[in-house]
């Protein structure tokens, strides 16, 4: 996953900023947003994220908007506007809608009635809030291709697996991810409401577990942000060395490898000034694309040149390393054996990950990585004209992005063999391509590293800073400086990590398995477990009422769960077991990650902690 740009996409811009739609931006985060006197909008107006209603009530109104979806869908089909290029730009370049309360169209114009949210109707609700939504199925399609797509790491993870293991491993973890996929949207489905709009993964869980769960995922949603924007820091610094060093190595070590670092972090906190992202889309799509070039580039010249031995020797080849050893006996490019390739789990030596147990495991840190997605699928949920569509456009996705992940890994793996760096582009030889590959990197990775960081800060800001210690919004004066000043302290910390950690495989693997691995399969699994548990303990004499708007429940406390849980066994067994395996396979993935790290700090690479050597650079 190194493109999580697929929100981005919706409406040409970022659903979570504030200048878009104040209102809006205060609904993502957990806040009513502020309005002018006399102001009414569908969002500030609609509560969440409050502990009083029960979970059963947003099961009650999310009931009403499914039945009613289908009808709206009808006359929207009536009402839309023919196929045509034109449009579909249009939309993608559109700054998104403002939409308000009694939203009844009538010639073409919604018309607002109400200056107060307790005299709005049911109908109202419903119309203001349809209104809303715009993306198809085909839209979601492509944004979750957006999302999830990137190949580069595919090659390094057969490379530490073999082809059996490797196709099976994808194979297995892409099932298990579109189930996680499928999981999300049963629980969207089911909770999300006109009334009650869910749009993310914390306010899914506050609904079924509870506010310090729900800050739980916040607080772990922030930390993944800002380990992508380290690990981009470090990938992209890396381009930059490698540009240095010139064709062939003529320069040596090129550029001092910290200062590369630095000099991507420098222009992170330049770009991270772009507060309102609205109008950056095209930019979103602009980092996917030379993602997709670089990638077909890698394996074009993969076939028709030697692998990049110099990256291979720096990266993992050093004193004592087994790969060193085996694959570099002198300790030199010049020594290198030839490329070779394993239908099974390649022998001790042959895997640049580590040995045996170790090496698998990175490849499959790396598989997770490259799944990871599921974070945003309740963004997209939330921008859908008829969410009952979510599966189509769910199921092509991944059914694509397996294809591409298998393609692509298996064809450089045959050429590169052992060889494979986990960067594709990084991985080729000669200097024109190499040096074009990076320059495409680096414009891409620093849009996405730029989105990752506006993401990042802005759920700290507004789940910590707004609501913990009443902290302004950042729509206004006071919260604007704010922001200037927090985007260097992000950037900085961030480039303190990389520079700590500049081993880039290794540090990736951690990042996907704590981090992506358990949005990917953790979370989703233990939602629909909780979810699940709640739904099932409803008893038959329970029931919502209509005069209070409020559901009578019989009991309460720990006998509910255990009900809950008894009545769907089955089901609630299996993710137990779910859940439980994706714990083990974080916990594994984080030990290997860990103890890799700790033979790359040993001496199995050139890189340490704040150092002028570059990994780039090698030994001839």
């Amino acid at each position: 996953m190194t493109q999580n740009l697929a929100n981005f996409a919706l409406d040409g811009g970022d659903p979570r900023e504030g200048e878009k739609n104040p209102g809006l931006f205060a609904l993502d985060h957990g806040h009513e947003g502020r309005q002018r006197k006399g102001e009414f909008n569908i969002e500030s107006a609609q509560v969440h994220n409050d502990p009083s209603i029960l979970f059963e009530e947003y099961l009650h109104y999310a009931s009403l908007t499914r039945a009613e979806e289908r009808e709206y869908e009808g006359n929207m089909i009536n009402r839309k506007a023919p196929w045509s290029l034109g449009g579909i730009i249009k939309n993608r370049f559109s700054k998104g809608h403002v939409h308000e309360v009694n939203a009844v169209v009538g010639d073409g114009n919604i018309t607002t009635t109400h200056n107060n949210f307790s005299t709005v109707t049911d109908l109202e609700w419903r119309q203001a809030s349809r209104a809303v939504r715009t993306a198809s199925w085909g839209s979601i399609f492509f944004l979750i291709t957006t999302d999830i797509l990137g190949p580069s790491g595919a090659p390094w993870a057969f490379a530490n697996n073999g082809y059996g293991p490797g196709c099976a491993l994808y194979t297995v973890f892409g099932l298990m991810a579109s189930i996680s996929g499928w999981y999300v949207w049963g629980v969207y489905m089911h909770m999300d409401s006109d009334r009650y709009p869910l749009r993310d993964f914390g306010q899914a869980f506050f609904r079924v577990f509870g506010s310090e769960v729900r800050h739980l995922i916040n607080v772990l949603q922030s930390l993944q942000m800002f380990m992508l924007v380290a690990v981009l820091i470090l990938s992209l610094g890396g381009s930059v060395s490698q540009v240095s060093i010139g064709d062939g190595g003529i320069n040596g070590n090129g550029l001092c490898f910290i200062v590369c670092l630095l000099i991507i972090a420098i222009l992170g906190m330049v770009l991270g000034q772009i507060r309102t992202l609205q109008r950056f889309g095209w930019l979103a799509n602009l980092s996917v694309w030379t993602t997709v070039i670089t990638s077909f580039m890698a394996i074009g010249v993969s076939a028709t040149s030697s692998p990049n031995y110099a990256v291979m020797l720096g990266s993992f080849g050093g004193p004592g390393s087994a790969f060193g050893a085996v694959n570099f006996p002198d300790g030199t490019t010049a020594s290198a054996i030839p490329t070779r390739t394993f239908a099974n789990t390649p022998p001790p030596g042959f895997a640049s990950g580590g040995t045996g147990f170790l090496g698998s495991f990175q490849g499959i840190n790396t598989i997770i990585y490259a799944y990871g997605g599921a974070m945003l699928f309740f963004n997209l949920l939330a921008e859908m004209r008829n969410p009952w569509d979510f599966w189509k456009g769910m199921l092509c996705a991944d059914i694509f992005i397996y294809i591409v992940y298998m393609f692509f890994g298996l064809f450089q793996y045959s050429y590169q063999g052992q060889y494979t760096y986990n960067t594709a582009i990084q991985s080729i030889n000669p200097y024109n391509y190499q040096t074009a590959g990076n320059i495409l990197s680096i414009v891409g990775g620093l849009i996405a590293a730029a989105l990752y960081g506006n993401i990042g800060i802005k759920v700290i800001y507004n789940n910590v800073f707004m609501e913990l210690f009443g902290f302004p919004s950042l729509t206004t004066k006071r919260g604007k400086i704010i922001w200037v000043m927090m985007v260097p302290v992000y950037w900085s910390l961030a480039f303190i990590i990389a520079g700590a950690v500049p081993e880039l495989g290794d540090f990736s693997s951690l990042v996907g398995a704590f981090c992506i691995g358990n949005f990917t399969y953790t979370f989703p699994a233990l939602l629909k477990l909780g979810f699940e548990i709640k739904k099932g303990a409803m008893l038959p004499g329970e029931g919502f009422d209509e005069a209070t708007k409020k559901y009578v429940r019989h009991d309460g406390g720990l006998k509910r769960w255990i009900r809950g849980y008894t009545k769907g066994l089955l089901l609630n067994g299996f993710n137990t077991i779910y859940l439980l395996g994706a714990l083990v396979v974080c916990g594994l993935g984080c030990y290997s990650a860990i103890e890799a790290l700790i033979v790359a700090f040993g001496g199995g690479s050139v890189a340490t902690s704040f150092s002028c050597k570059s990994p780039y650079a090698a030994a001839s």
